[in-house]
């Protein structure tokens, strides 16, 4: 397990499936701003490729996000986007609602930093996320992050264009950052 200081970033255990899909992507709003397609219902009991995880598949590390301290599962975390030859990679995460707002993201954020550049050995982290969704923006730049650029109208949600903000750190700037 990686450990932060509040959150551990474990490998997803099949008991986790249920209230993931449940609290995070049954939920068409919340589903609707975090996947890059439509909305759309899974069947119970299904291989919700979203959420099983295949081992084999090298380009993307999925994590289940966990309290430190009890181990209560508080959502998905993941490196994706994996570029072995240009040694970069995506962040993305999910906390369930019972979650946010308690600064759990900013720790997830800081651990997936830690995985992507000390041990995967990555020159740079990237953050893709709607422009109206300020905590991971405040996550990002705390760990950080620094705004690159706005995609004007990029992505559809629920009716409407919304703009994304790319946020990107590199190595270096990590390094720095954790010695200060």
């Amino acid at each position: 397990m990686l450990k932060g200081n509040r959150v551990g970033l474990r490998a997803r255990h099949e008991d986790d499936i249920p209230v993931l899909r449940t609290e995070l992507y049954d939920d068409v709003v919340n589903g609707s701003r975090a996947e890059g397609g439509p909305w759309r219902p899974i069947t119970p009991g299904s291989k919700d490729p979203r959420l099983v995880v295949d081992d084999s598949v090298q380009g993307s590390v999925p994590f289940s996000v966990v309290e430190l301290d009890g181990g209560t599962l508080l959502g998905t975390a993941t490196l994706w986007g994996i570029d072995n030859h240009n040694r970069c990679a995506h962040i993305g995460l999910g906390l369930l609602p019972a979650a946010r707002g308690k600064g759990y993201g900013t720790d997830v954020v800081a651990t997936l930093c830690h995985y992507g550049f000390a041990v995967r050995g990555l020159q740079r982290l990237q953050i893709e996320t709607l422009a109206d969704n300020f905590a991971m923006l405040r996550s990002a730049e705390r760990n950080g992050f620094v705004r690159e650029g706005v995609l004007r109208s990029s992505a559809w949600v629920l009716g409407e264009f919304l703009d994304e903000v790319l946020l990107g750190l590199l190595a270096e700037e990590w390094k720095a950052n954790a010695k200060g």
